[in-house]
């Protein structure tokens, strides 16, 4: 039976297993919207496509099953291209289709006109033009396939408006299957004898293509072996941090402790990640390309082993499949640094324990132990980029894989979608999404996106006035120079009113137990604004100090 380009499309992700998809509408892709009229996928329309894209990348980020987004040409694929970016930087799967102008208008700079295989190279795995209405199950499965397997990442398919209306009689599409990688018993063996000879052992985890049971493998194996265990940079779900193995995040603004033991220790486990500038602090924590430590890389993409880092034992494997093999390796004796992993979960409680006063009427100190105490287990924290995320990233204690999204890439604007999303994905658990003023107007209009399909979101909004990570590296370079980094903002409790959400005011620290309780309450999307003082600029330092004490 012959069916419209439009249709194909939508019975391709239906076989696919797709059940939600993100949007901004455009002219250039009326068929595939029409064709979702009566699928039963549901379609959340967003405000802006970077956005919208977002919330695609937060999709594949907490299930591991490629989000999707669709958008127009042009202006409206540009848009989208920060969300590409996030997930090409993260190895998130993400599908983005892109209507496309007529096929008999192409190459004339026409109406919006890009060319997209070649403005997405760098943004994307592959980047596709279907001009074949027939050949949409092959495409479609494709993408899904090039997606999720080896490293994870976004697929681009430009959608031409006349192939979409084009009537076709193409096969039915059926579900994708991903290339798989699994270690090698001689592998794991090699890393026995490895540990068995160690003294200082880490194990450093990343990157993607877990699950919630390959995570509870990981801590099983670590806790068998009393191996210290540090999370990369925003990647903190993958590991228990009440665990006794838990070491602490090796990031953005590290444990000079912890950072210590990266460069001390004898034996690097690297499992998913691929330990770059962040997690690397700069690439100073590993020598480069033949680092000190003994080095074990576990990385489901075998083009990136021995890219910047040559391993001494490289193993080919996604973590999931690496951590079920692990269930067998177990030390012929008590291992000799047992003391040592106890000691380094002893210096990240000491590390994450905030501060208890600060600059100015609010103390975001006292705000976050409330938050540890009074929000589930599963609440799922989302943010973006900002010295605001500090006070999550340091503080808050992750106990469960699938509760934190956040763009290791660095993206403003990525926590609102974001907490979007994962609300409408979970619409069971706690979502809080942490803000700065600077950061939640990149996507504010998003909350409007959570008003329309009742999401009850709880946006924590920390507002100093200011782009504040800016003007802390330009205290430090350029000391009593401000140039380009202050922020005239609205009332934001007044804005989340106006949109039809709930708004709260904090500007005293004692205020936000009864401001956070009344925004759950509610029932609606919240924004809780936080007025901070600009001096409060980091959990340990003043703007003033980083000024005169550069």
């Amino acid at each position: 039976m012959e069916r419209t380009g439009g249709q194909l499309i939508v019975e391709a992700l239906k076989a696919n297993g797709v059940k939600r998809v993100s949007c901004v509408p455009g002219e250039s892709y009326l068929a595939v919207l029409d064709a979702l009229y009566e699928s039963g996928i549901e379609t959340i329309v967003c405000r802006q496509e970077g956005g919208a894209a977002m919330m695609a990348d937060c999709w594949g980020r907490l299930t591991g099953e490629p989000g999707v987004c669709f958008v127009t040409r042009g202006p409206g694929a540009t848009n989208a291209s920060a969300g590409l970016h996030v997930a090409r930087q993260d190895s998130i799967p993400m599908i983005l289709f892109i209507g496309q102008v007529q096929g008999d208008a192409r190459e004339r700079e026409a109406f919006q006109e890009v060319e997209y295989r070649r403005a997405f190279t760098e943004f994307a795995k592959w980047v596709g033009e279907i001009d074949d209405a027939a050949r949409i199950p092959e495409f479609v499965t494709r993408a899904f396939a090039v997606a999720t397997s080896g490293r994870p990442g976004p697929v681009v398919l430009s959608l031409p408006e006349d192939m979409l209306v084009r009537l076709a009689d193409a096969p039915a599409a059926k579900p994708y299957m991903p290339v798989e990688s699994h270690p090698g018993a001689a592998q794991i063996a090699a890393l026995g004898d490895l540990l068995e000879k160690a003294k200082r052992p880490l194990v450093i985890l990343g990157g993607t293509r877990w699950d919630e049971e390959s995570v509870a493998e990981i801590r099983a194996f670590a806790e068998t072996w009393k191996l210290p265990v540090g999370c990369s940079f925003r990647r903190q779900m993958l590991f228990d941090h009440t665990s006794p193995s838990y070491a602490g995040d090796v990031g953005i603004g590290i444990n000079p402790a912890l950072a210590k033991e990266v460069k001390d220790a004898d034996l690097l486990l690297l499992i998913g990640g691929r330990f770059s500038e962040m997690p690397s602090s700069s690439y100073t924590l590993m020598d480069i390309p033949y680092p000190k430590q003994t080095l074990v890389h576990v990385y489901p993409e075998p083009e990136e082993l021995g890219r910047v880092y040559r391993p001494d034992l490289a193993i080919a494997a996604a973590p999931k499949h690496f951590a079920a093999a692990l269930a067998g390796l177990e030390p012929k004796a008590e291992p000799h640094w047992a003391t040592r992993t106890e000691a380094m979960h002893a210096g990240y409680l000491k590390w994450s324990t905030p501060p208890a006063s600060g600059p100015g009427a609010v103390h975001m100190g006292p705000i976050m132990e409330w938050i540890e105490a009074n929000t589930p287990k599963d609440t799922i924290f989302t943010n973006g980029a900002g010295n605001y995320a500090t006070w999550v990233h340091r503080f808050h204690r992750f106990e469960r894989y699938a509760t934190q999204a956040a763009p290791a890439s660095g993206s403003m604007g990525y926590g609102l979608p974001a907490a979007v999303a994962a609300k409408a994905e979970f619409p069971n658990r706690e979502v809080i999404c942490f803000a700065g003023d600077g950061c939640f107007m990149m996507h504010g209009q998003e909350f409007a996106t959570a008003v329309r399909y009742n999401l009850p979101i709880i946006t924590v909004l920390v507002n100093n006035g200011m782009y504040g990570t800016i003007r802390m590296h330009q205290e430090r370079e350029y000391p009593g120079r401000v140039s380009a980094t202050g922020l005239t903002n609205p009332d934001f409790a007044d804005l989340a009113r106006a949109y039809g959400g709930h708004g709260e005011t904090v500007r005293e620290t004692a205020e936000f137990a009864g401001a956070f309780q009344r925004a759950r309450a509610s029932g609606k999307p919240s924004i809780i604004e936080i007025i901070l003082d600009p001096e409060a600029i980091t959990p340990a330092r003043t703007l003033t100090d980083i000024r005169e004490k550069r």
